[in-house]
């Protein structure tokens, strides 16, 4: 990006005040994130990028929708990253037989008691690894898509807020089809990314086995990962990426994007007003970890495939060609004039 197309997005002179007092708190989470990355890439090698865009959906306070093949280091991820922010973790394997009580957790009779109590499930969580969910069937899927977006559990009339931070890391397997329950489109959509992974090259997977071939047990040991930062720190990080300010300029952009989706030949349906709010709040993230306390459209580019592949449909003439939603989405965005001035 040139220096013109930086300054004429920058804050006015109107502004120069409240951008005084942003300065130093988007370089405090350009900061924090570079703590917690550097610990938790002592032990998770070679996806350098997905650990970053987990990151940036937890601090816009979204939920992740990860696609990969098994033994990409998923369940390593979310553990490491729980480990160094000093969040509680879960972790739930989705099978046919799950049930949503599973989930959220039910009452029991306490028979000292003599009366009913409530067992939170594995939901009462900071991180949770949702693992393979497509292989629970949809009533469990709706369950945890409920938690997801209200951030409580009712049961019974009662509701129980769910902790802060709350962050749900889905995971699929796109090879194996049998015994799954695709989400329906409109599950997804309540996820702010969906992620895919795929192979380290030679050094990186080299390094992935010299650190299990210096590992004294079967695993790697997380217990000598440093807890870094809290999860009250997360949080004040969380309440500084909402102050990065938006130029109307790149609201139309973002605007224009998600628009462009809608009529693009290949797509039968296109993103939600939805895509754009995600957009939004995952860029604004991404610039204050560039230590920047204004959005740039760079921010939007970084992030967009990542809000928007999951909220997109392919026409029936697209698939038989063998086009994927990346491919479409690209042209789509390649083809919206980026504001300069």
């Amino acid at each position: 990006m040139n220096d013109d197309f930086q300054t004429a997005l920058s804050p006015s002179d109107s502004t120069a005040h409240e951008t005084a007092e942003l300065a130093p708190r988007a370089q405090a989470v350009a900061d924090w994130v570079k703590r917690v990355l550097g610990e938790v890439e002592s032990v998770f090698v070679g996806q350098s990028d997905l650990a970053r865009q987990v990151l940036v959906a937890l601090l816009a306070g979204g939920h992740v929708l990860l696609e990969s093949v098994p033994g990409l280091g998923k369940t390593l991820l979310v553990r490491a990253l729980a480990r160094v922010l000093g969040c509680q973790f879960q972790r739930i394997q989705f099978t046919p037989d799950l049930m949503p009580s599973d989930v959220t957790g039910s009452h029991i009779y306490d028979e000292r008691a003599g009366d009913f109590r409530f067992r939170p499930g594995p939901v009462f969580t900071q991180l949770l690894l949702a693992d393979e969910i497509n292989r629970a069937p949809a009533k469990t899927h709706s369950a945890l898509l409920e938690v997801m977006e209200e951030r409580r559990v009712t049961i019974d009339g009662v509701a129980r807020p769910i902790e802060q931070p709350f962050l749900v890391l889905a995971t699929q397997n796109p090879i194996e089809s049998e015994g799954t329950y695709n989400l329906p489109e409109a599950q997804l959509d309540r996820f702010l990314f969906k992620l895919l992974i795929d192979y380290p090259d030679a050094a990186r997977e080299t390094e992935i086995l010299r650190l299990h071939a210096l590992a004294s047990g079967l695993e790697l040991d997380l217990e000598r990962l440093a807890m870094v930062t809290s999860p009250e720190e997360l949080l004040a990080m969380r309440a500084a990426c909402t102050r990065v300010l938006v130029d109307d300029r790149v609201l139309a952009y973002v605007s224009a994007l998600v628009r462009q989706t809608r009529n693009w030949p290949g797509l039968a349906v296109g993103a939600s007003p939805r895509a754009g709010v995600a957009i939004l709040r995952a860029g604004r993230v991404v610039a204050a970890i560039e230590g920047r306390d204004f959005l740039l459209p760079d921010d939007v580019q970084e992030i967009a495939l990542a809000a928007l592949r999951h909220r997109v449909m392919l026409t029936p003439e697209a698939e038989i060609e063998g086009r994927t939603p990346d491919q479409l989405l690209l042209e789509a965005i390649r083809s919206v004039e980026v504001p300069l001035r």
